[in-house]
């Protein structure tokens, strides 16, 4: 039980931090949802680094590991934004842009996770990291 209020303390720090970058950035000018690939893509390199540092150079509690890694980092990034994005792109035409769109996050997310991880082994200063898995 105690673990559901930590992924819920996370989640609700994630989701009024996504509330506020995504206020920030406004209604935009184009039908690209920036704000949200950005939140995306941001937490993809987050969480390749934090899963890669955290078990070896800061050995944080388990506890804390679900309020920032599950809780904050799967509430401040939005699979169903994404979706819902896409859906719209598609429902006003724009078919280029929302496929686009879904090679970008994919390419780019999966790209930026990699960076997370090899980021956070050269913080290590381990150079490879094949004894832990993510």
């Amino acid at each position: 039980m105690k673990e559901l209020i930590y992924v819920g303390v996370g989640g609700f720090l994630g989701t009024i931090s996504r509330y506020g970058i995504q206020h920030l950035f406004g209604p935009v000018e184009t039908v690209f949802p920036l704000a949200v690939w950005l939140i995306n893509i941001a937490g993809c390199f987050f969480l390749g680094w934090f899963f890669t540092v955290t078990p070896t150079k800061w050995e944080i509690k388990p506890e804390l590991r679900l309020l920032i890694g599950t809780g904050f980092t799967g509430a401040f990034t939005t699979f169903s934004s994404f979706s819902v994005d896409f859906v719209h792109l598609i429902s006003i035409g724009e078919l280029v842009l929302a496929l686009l769109y879904v090679v970008l996050s994919i390419v780019i997310g999966l790209l930026m996770s990699y960076i997370g991880i090899k980021f956070g082994i050269w913080m290590l200063g381990q150079g490879t990291r094949k004894e832990k898995r993510i």
